[in-house]
C-alpha cells in the first residue's frame, strides 16, 4: 500500500510541472492578430454627418446607388492573443488569425502605428484624386477634390475613392450611374497612374460588404482566391487590375454585357 500510494505521488508531482506549462501555453501572449468583417462606408454618401467626397472647380451631378468602401476590424497591436483565442476563431468564416507583422507591417506603438495608418490614408486619398482626375482629363489646378473618412486609416480605399470621383463628376460618361443604381462595394490600393494593389484581408470584406447589402465586389485580381474562400451567397466577384478596368466593368454591368469573374 505505501508503495502504490508513493507511485500516485509520483505521478501528480511530475504532472504539475506539465499542467503549468499547458496553461502557460494556452495564457502566453502570440504574435497574432484576430480579424473580422469591419464597417462600410458609401463614398458617394456622408459618413458621421460629413460628406466624403467635396468638390470644387466643375460640376457635381448627383448621384444614386453606393459605392461602398470595406475594411476589417482587429485585435490592436498591444492586445494579448492566446493559444486559445487563435484555436478558437481559426475555424471560424468570419474571423481570421493573422501574423501580426502582416497586420501592422511598421511595428511600433498604438500611436505610431495610428499615425502610420494616417499617413497611408493621405497618401491614398492623393494618389485617388490624382488617378480620377487624369482619368477624366481634368487638371488638378482647376479641380479642387477633398476626401474625409472618419476613424479609418490605411490605403485600401484608393481605389473606390476615385471610381466616387468619376462618378460625382462624370457618371458612366453617358449621363447614367457609375453604380447603374446598384449597391456596389470593393478594396483595392490605387496609384496616380490608375493602377489597383492587393490590399489583403478580402474574405473579410467581402462579408461586410454583403451584410450592408452590396451585390457586387470589385476585387484586385491578384486576390481572386482570398476573395472566393468564404464568398457570401449573392455577392458577385469582379477582378480588376486599373482603374480603367474598374470603370469599363461597372459599365458593362450596368448594360448587362459580359464582365470577367473570379
Amino acid at each position: 500500500m505505501l508503495s502504490r500510494l508513493t507511485r500516485l505521488q509520483a505521478v501528480a508531482v511530475c504532472a504539475l510541472p506539465v499542467v503549468a506549462l499547458i496553461a502557460t501555453a494556452v495564457l502566453a501572449p502570440l504574435p497574432f492578430s484576430v480579424a473580422q468583417p469591419g464597417m462600410t462606408a458609401n463614398v458617394l454618401g456622408e459618413n458621421q454627418g460629413t460628406p466624403v467626397i467635396t468638390i470644387a472647380g466643375a460640376p457635381v451631378r448627383p448621384t444614386g446607388g453606393q459605392l461602398r468602401m470595406t475594411t476589417i476590424e482587429a485585435t490592436g497591436p498591444d492586445a494579448r492573443v492566446s493559444l486559445g483565442d487563435v484555436v478558437g476563431n481559426w475555424f471560424r468564416t468570419d474571423r481570421a488569425v493573422m501574423p501580426r507583422d502582416s497586420v501592422y507591417p511598421g511595428g511600433g506603438d498604438v500611436k505610431e502605428i495610428e499615425r502610420h495608418n494616417t499617413e497611408q490614408m493621405e497618401q491614398s486619398q492623393d494618389a485617388a484624386a490624382q488617378a480620377a482626375l487624369r482619368y477624366l482629363n481634368l487638371g488638378a489646378d482647376k479641380v479642387k477634390v477633398t476626401l474625409k473618412l472618419a476613424d479609418v486609416g490605411g490605403p485600401s480605399a484608393g481605389l473606390l475613392f476615385s471610381l466616387g470621383i468619376i462618378d460625382k463628376l462624370d457618371g458612366n460618361g453617358s449621363g447614367g450611374d457609375l453604380t447603374g443604381g446598384k449597391n456596389i462595394a470593393g478594396t483595392g490600393t490605387i496609384s496616380a497612374d490608375g493602377t489597383v494593389g492587393a490590399v489583403g484581408g478580402v474574405a473579410l470584406k467581402t462579408q461586410a460588404a454583403r451584410r450592408d447589402g452590396a451585390t457586387v465586389f470589385l476585387v484586385p485580381k491578384d486576390e481572386c482566391a482570398d476573395a472566393k474562400s468564404e464568398l457570401p451567397e449573392g455577392l458577385r466577384l469582379v477582378p480588376v487590375t486599373t482603374l480603367k478596368d474598374a470603370v469599363s466593368d461597372l459599365v458593362k454591368l450596368e448594360k448587362g454585357t459580359k464582365v470577367p469573374a473570379c
